[in-house]
Order: structure tokens, then sequence, then C-alpha cells
């Protein structure tokens, strides 16, 4: 092989050792940029040990303060099973010769079924005004229809009805 052979050979050689420079001139500036979004927010250099640990503990913080919310919404959900979220009204004419459904039953329970029932009857002259406890569903005083009616519609989510006369 003669120097001119041997000046092309060198030339193809340093031509692919570019190439291969480049291509690897690439991947470094990649793996920077990967580096320097794990270990953002810190100043300096930081070791990749020291950014996977920094990252590491907030992680932990994270889980830590997910499991105290939990616990929170737990007891929310709790203390609202204690608290009046089924209320129901029943209205009607409590005496044929009034008009108007003045008179009315009203049940305020909890998700257990537990509460009162209010009872406004109405009449010319006056009003009576009635409180029952309920427990479960049911009560030790014995409940009119429209008391009755009122604890139904309010365990099965209704909120307001007229009935009619």
């Amino acid at each position: 092989m003669d120097d001119s052979g041997l000046a092309v050979v060198a030339v193809g050689f340093s031509v692919f050792a570019l190439v291969v420079v480049v291509a690897l001139a690439v991947r470094v500036g990649r793996l920077l940029r990967a580096y320097d979004g794990l270990v953002a927010g810190d100043q300096g250099d930081v070791a990749f040990s020291t950014a996977v640990g920094r990252q590491t503990a907030e992680a932990q913080t994270l889980r830590h303060d997910v499991e105290q919310l939990r616990a929170q919404v737990q007891a929310a959900a709790g203390d609202l099973s204690d608290a009046v979220r089924h209320v129901a009204v029943v209205r009607y004419d409590a005496f044929g010769d009034m008009g108007g459904m003045m008179s009315f039953s009203a049940a305020l329970l909890d998700d257990g079924g537990n509460g009162l029932v209010l009872t406004s009857i109405n009449g010319r002259s006056e009003t009576r005004t009635y409180a029952k406890g309920v427990q479960a569903g049911t009560s030790e005083h014995p409940l009119s229809p429209e008391e009755l009616e009122a604890v139904e519609q309010a365990t099965r989510g209704a909120s307001h009805r007229v009935r009619p006369a």
C-alpha cells in the first residue's frame, strides 16, 4: 500500500472517530441534563447518592403526611356519622276544616337512624308541638302516620313532601 492509500485509510478512521466522539458527546449531554433534573434545587455540585437520599427522605415525608391525612379523614367520617344529615318534612292538613297544609312532621336523623321527630299540629285557635326521640328508626312513643312517613323519607333520602289532604 502506498502513502496515498494509507492517507485515505487514516482519514476514514479519523472521520469514524469524529462521528463516535459526537455521538458520545450527545449522550453525555443527555445524562448531564437528567442528572441536573435529579439534583434540581441543590446548590453547587451534589453527589448522585446525596440527591437520591434527599428524594427518598422527601418521599418518606410525603408518605407520613398522607397517612396523617387518611387518619383525619377517617375521624371526620366517624364524626359525620353522628351528625344530623337526614332530614325530611311531611306537610299536611291536620283538620279537615282548615287548609294551607300548615301542620307538619319533620324527622332529623343521623346515619344510624337516631335523632328526633318534630310535629306541629296547627288548628284555628291553637298550635301544638311535639318532639319524639328516635333510635334506629323507631321510637318508644307511638308515631303518627305522618311521623312514620317523615322517618321513612329521611332514612331513604327524601327531603320534603306535601301529603294531599
